[in-house]
């Protein structure tokens, strides 16, 4: 497994380099790839900007891609609140749409990142073209009592186990039963890196915040979901599809972690969003 990873780990380096960009409340981390029209990839509560290697090499000759690590996430600097919500996510996504003067995207958001792209589109339609939420996660803003129940064990998991235990733990989780070596390998890889400190914001961010707020949107949207998904399900997702008037596809045989899984299959669903967004063609 370590030499799967090592593989990953060069081609990461060589293909989609990471910079660093220094905005207003600190340096922002991101990974690009390609050139063209734009689309901007958000990762979820416990991966980073790596997690898109596969896709951001399927999408390359067609578009450019640029995936961020998430405030407090890798190199990049925490948000500077304690309980931050999407819309403080989004306003760091403005900053580094700005300083990358990119005017417009399409916006894909995976898990907890699906959040902070609905916020965003909700605030700045005039800069998404399409929105595309993976595995999407509502959150528990809505509900005070579970939200309580997750923020413990989250915390006192990260206290007590450490990020690196975490991640040996619970990257099956984010995969189906039939997932490769190289594919839990790559999620155990992004789940090793998290930092404390952004991890327990953005714990803030699940238990603070609820997806359905950013629902009423003027832009179009899509939701898919790995139908081995145990953490967003597929029912969850659909459910959420159908709270914001969007189109709901499966990803056949992948589980949470789909771009890693299924990085194919999430790749032509991406290209075919870029087509139409650019293009105006139905999908």
């Amino acid at each position: 497994m370590p030499a799967l990873t090592d593989t990953c780990v060069s081609q990461l380096q060589r293909q989609f380099g990471e910079r660093l960009l220094a905005l207003g409340d600190g340096p922002q981390a991101i990974r690009e790839a390609g050139s063209g029209e734009a689309i901007v990839l958000l990762h979820g509560i416990g991966s980073g900007a790596a997690s898109w290697l596969q896709v951001a090499l399927g999408l390359r000759q067609r578009a450019r891609v640029i995936a961020w690590d998430a405030p407090g996430y890798g190199q990049s600097a925490p948000l500077p609140m304690a309980s931050p919500r999407a819309g403080d996510y989004a306003a760091r996504l403005a900053s580094l749409l700005d300083a990358l003067a990119l005017e417009r995207c399409v916006l894909v958001g995976h898990s907890l990142g699906a959040m902070t792209a609905a916020a965003f589109t909700q605030r700045h339609p005039e800069r998404v073209s399409e929105l595309v939420l993976l595995s999407p996660a509502r959150g528990y803003g809505a509900r005070p009592e579970q939200a309580c129940e997750v923020r413990d064990k989250r915390l006192h998991d990260l206290a007590t186990l450490g990020v690196e235990r975490i991640a040996r733990m619970r990257s099956a989780n984010l995969v189906s039963a039939n997932a490769s070596d190289s594919a839990l390998a790559w999620v155990r890889w992004n789940m090793a890196r998290l930092q404390p400190a952004g991890y327990r914001q953005a714990i803030e961010l699940l238990c603070g915040d609820d997806l359905l707020r950013y629902r009423e949107l003027q832009v179009p949207c899509q939701v898919h979901c790995g139908s081995a998904d145990s953490i967003t399900t597929a029912d969850d997702c659909r459910a959420l599809a159908q709270a914001f008037g969007a189109p709901f596809r499966l990803i056949h045989g992948a589980g949470h972690a789909c771009a890693i899984e299924q990085p194919e299959t999430v790749t032509g669903r991406l290209a075919r969003a870029l087509d139409a967004s650019f293009t105006g063609s139905v999908q």
